[in-house]
C-alpha cells in the first residue's frame, strides 16, 4: 500500500524545458498543476476530515440533551442507534479519512512533488550560461534549488489545510449556534470580522521580513560554502579571522532580519490570543444567559462552549500556520530570484547537431564584450585551415581565452559569426558543438569521483581498455596505482576530492589530458595546457601531445611560448585584435610585439631547432 501511494508521482516525468514563472502565485500554479488531480484528493479528504472534527461537537451536545431527557436505564436502548453511528464516525470514518489523507501529504505529496520540483530545477539551472554560474555563490545556488521544492509542498499543503478548517469550522459553528439562538452566532460572526481584519494587517508583512530572513539566510549559506571551497586559500593566507568577519556580517545580518520578522509574529499571536478570550467570555456568557431564560438547552451551551474553545485553539493553530505559509512563501519568493531567470544562452528551435568533417573555423568580424562597451574582442578575422595547429600568443587581456570561450559558445556573440566547417556555432546544438572539441584548460578541476569516473567523462561509452590507454599516453600510469583516499579506496577508485585537491598540480594536469585524449574530438584546444607542469613533466608527455594532436585541427594558448613555437602558425592579439600572424621564425625575424615577448622571456639567448 505504501509503495502505491509512494508511486504516485513519478519524480523524473517528462516536463516543458522553459524559464518558470516569475511570480509567486504564478509559479505555485506552474508546479500544482502537475499534480492536480493528487491535490485535489487530499483536499476532498482535509474537507471531509474537519466536517468529521465538527460534527464530534455536534454529538457531544446532542449526548448531553439526551442524558439529560431519557432516563438512565432506558439510554441505551432508545438511542442506540444514534450511538452506533457516532462510533462509526469516531472509530472508523474519522481514522480512515485521517489516514488516507495523512498517506497523500506524507507518502505522495512529501518525497514525490518535493523531489520532482527539485529535479525540474536541477534540470533548468544546470543549462544556465557560464556567467549565471560565475555570478552566485554555488552554494547559495543549491540551497535554492534544494530549499524552494519543499517550501512550496509545505505551504501548499498548509494552505488547503488552513482554508478548510477555518472555512468548514467557522460556516458550521454560526449554523449550529443560529439553529440553537440566532443571538449565540453573533459574537463569532464579530470575531471572524476582527480575525481577518488582523490576518489583512499582520500576513502581508509577516511575507515581506520572512522573504528578507530567507534572502539573508541564503547569503549566509553561500559565504560559508564559499569559504569551505577554498579553505586552502584561506589557510595558505592565514585569513581565519577576516573569514570568521565575512560570516559573522552575513550571520548578524540574518539574525537582525528574524527578530524583525518575529517581532511581528509575536505581535500577531498577542492580538489574536485577546481576540480569543473575547470570544470564548461573550460566548460563554452569552450561552449561559440564553439557558437561564430557557431559549437553549444545555447541550446546546455545551456545544457552544465546546465548539468555541476548539476555535480558540484552532485559530492559534492558524496563526502558527500562516507564519509558517509565509516563511515558505518567502523561500519560494527567493528562490524564484535564481531559478526563474532567462537562460542567456539557448540552442535555436531550429538548431541542429554540428557535423565536423575536416575542422575548418573561421571568425568573421566577431565582437564581444561581456556586456560592456567594448575592450574584449572587437570585429576578429581569423581563418584556421582544416587541421592546422595555431598558437594564440599575446600580453595578459589581449583576448585569448575570451576567444576560445566564444568558440564554445559558453557566451554568445554581440556581433560577427563562427563558423565550423561552413556551420554557424549559433545555429547547432551547443552540446554538439562542444562534444567535439576538447579541452585542457590551465585551471583543471575534476569532479569529486573516483579516477576511472573522471576520465570516463571524456567518453562514457569507452571500454576499459580504452581509458587505460589514454591514461598510459598521459603518463598517469605512474601515479594512479599509488593513489589511495579516506575511505580505503586506491587506484582508479580512489576519490580524488572536490575539485581534484587530493592531487598535485601535474597530477590533476595529467588525468584532464587522459581525459581528452579518450574524448578523441577532431578539434582541439589547449590553454595553458602544461603550465601546472615542471619541466620534466612536460617534456614526459610532450610526445603524448604530439599524438594527441595528430590529425586534429588545434588552438593553443600559452604564456610560455616554447610551448608553442613550433606550431603551424602564430596568431598575435593585442586588445582583442590580431596583430600578427606567422610562424616562429618569420615573427621574430620581423622584430614586433612577439620577437619583443619572446626576447623578454628568453633574454635573446634561447632558440628553437
Amino acid at each position: 500500500m505504501f509503495r502505491w501511494f509512494e508511486s504516485l508521482i513519478d519524480i523524473f516525468r517528462e516536463a516543458p524545458d522553459q524559464v518558470p514563472p516569475k511570480t509567486v502565485v504564478r509559479f505555485y500554479v506552474y508546479y500544482l498543476r502537475q499534480v492536480w488531480k493528487i491535490f485535489a484528493v487530499a483536499l476532498v479528504l482535509g474537507l471531509l476530515v474537519a466536517f468529521v472534527e465538527v460534527a464530534l461537537f455536534d454529538f457531544l451536545g446532542r449526548i448531553v440533551d439526551m442524558a439529560g431527557k431519557t432516563p438512565a436505564k432506558d439510554f441505551f436502548r432508545v438511542h442506540g442507534g444514534s450511538l452506533a453511528w457516532m462510533a462509526l464516525v469516531t472509530l472508523v470514518l474519522r481514522p480512515l479519512f485521517i489516514f488516507l489523507h495523512d498517506l497523500l501529504v506524507n507518502q505522495t505529496l512529501t518525497p514525490g512533488f518535493t523531489n520532482m520540483m527539485r529535479w525540474q530545477h536541477h534540470r533548468y539551472v544546470l543549462k544556465q550560461s557560464l556567467g549565471f554560474f560565475q555570478n552566485d555563490f554555488a552554494g547559495r545556488i543549491a540551497q535554492r534549488i534544494l530549499q524552494t521544492g519543499a517550501s512550496l509542498r509545505t505551504s501548499a499543503v498548509q494552505v488547503v489545510d488552513a482554508i478548510w478548517y477555518v472555512t468548514v469550522y467557522a460556516g458550521t459553528a454560526i449554523y449550529l449556534f443560529a439553529r440553537a439562538d440566532v443571538w449565540l452566532a453573533i459574537p463569532l460572526v464579530v470575531w471572524i470580522a476582527f480575525y481577518v481584519a488582523m490576518l489583512r494587517f499582520f500576513v502581508p508583512r509577516v511575507k515581506e521580513r520572512s522573504w528578507r530572513a530567507s534572502e539573508a539566510r541564503s547569503k549566509l549559506m553561500g559565504r560559508i560554502v564559499d569559504g569551505y571551497s577554498n579553505v586552502l586559500t584561506l589557510k595558505l593566507f592565514a585569513h581565519t579571522h577576516r573569514e570568521e568577519g565575512y560570516a559573522k556580517e552575513a550571520l548578524d545580518e540574518l539574525t537582525g532580519k528574524i527578530q524583525r520578522s518575529s517581532r511581528m509574529v509575536t505581535s500577531m499571536d498577542a492580538s489574536i490570543t485577546t481576540l480569543n478570550g473575547f470570544l470564548i467570555a461573550t460566548t460563554t456568557g452569552l450561552a449561559l444567559w440564553l439557558w437561564v431564560r430557557g431559549a437553549v438547552s444545555v447541550g446546546e451551551v455545551a456545544l457552544a462552549v465546546g465548539l468555541v474553545i476548539r476555535i480558540n485553539n484552532m485559530s492559534g493553530w492558524i496563526m502558527w500556520v500562516v507564519n509558517g505559509i509565509f516563511e515558505d512563501v518567502g523561500t519560494v519568493q527567493d528562490g524564484i530570484t535564481t531559478i526563474a531567470q532567462e537562460r542567456t544562452v539557448v540552442d535555436r528551435a531550429d538548431a541542429v547537431p554540428l557535423h565536423v568533417t575536416h575542422g575548418g573555423i573561421r571568425f568573421e568580424r566577431v565582437s564581444f564584450h561581456y556586456g560592456k562597451q567594448g575592450g574584449v574582442i572587437e570585429g576578429l578575422d581569423l581563418d584556421i585551415r582544416p587541421g592546422e595547429k595555431i598558437g594564440l600568443v599575446g600580453p595578459s587581456g589581449a583576448g585569448k581565452s575570451t576567444t576560445v570561450n566564444v568558440l564554445l559558445r559558453l557566451y554568445d556573440l554581440e556581433s560577427g559569426h563562427i563558423l565550423i566547417d561552413g556551420q554557424d556555432i549559433a545555429r547547432v546544438e551547443q552540446e554538439s558543438l562542444r562534444s567535439q572539441i576538447g579541452v585542457v584548460t590551465q585551471d583543471t578541476s575534476l569532479l569529486h569521483r573516483s579516477i576511472h569516473d573522471n576520465i570516463l567523462y571524456g567518453r562514457p561509452d569507452a571500454t576499459e581498455a580504452q581509458v587505460r590507454e589514454a591514461v598510459r599516453k598521459a603518463r598517469a600510469d605512474e601515479f594512479i596505482p599509488n593513489l589511495n583516499d579516506g575511505e580505503g579506496r586506491t587506484g582508479y577508485d580512489a576519490h580524488v576530492g572536490e575539485r581534484g585537491v587530493k592531487l598535485s598540480g601535474g597530477q590533476r594536469q595529467r588525468i584532464a589530458i587522459a581525459r581528452v585524449l579518450l574524448k578523441d574530438a577532431p578539434i582541439l584546444v589547449l590553454d595553458e595546457a602544461t603550465s601546472a607542469l615542471d619541466s620534466e613533466a612536460e617534456a614526459a608527455i610532450q610526445e603524448s601531445l604530439e599524438t594527441l594532436m595528430e590529425g586534429k585541427t588545434v588552438i593553443a594558448i600559452a604564456h610560455r611560448l616554447s610551448t608553442i613555437a613550433r606550431m603551424d602558425r602564430l596568431i598575435v592579439m593585442e586588445q582583442g585584435k590580431v596583430v600578427e600572424t606567422g610562424t616562429h621564425a618569420q615573427l621574430v625575424e620581423s622584430g614586433g610585439l612577439y620577437a619583443r615577448l619572446w626576447a623578454h622571456q628568453t633574454g635573446g639567448f634561447v632558440g628553437v631547432e
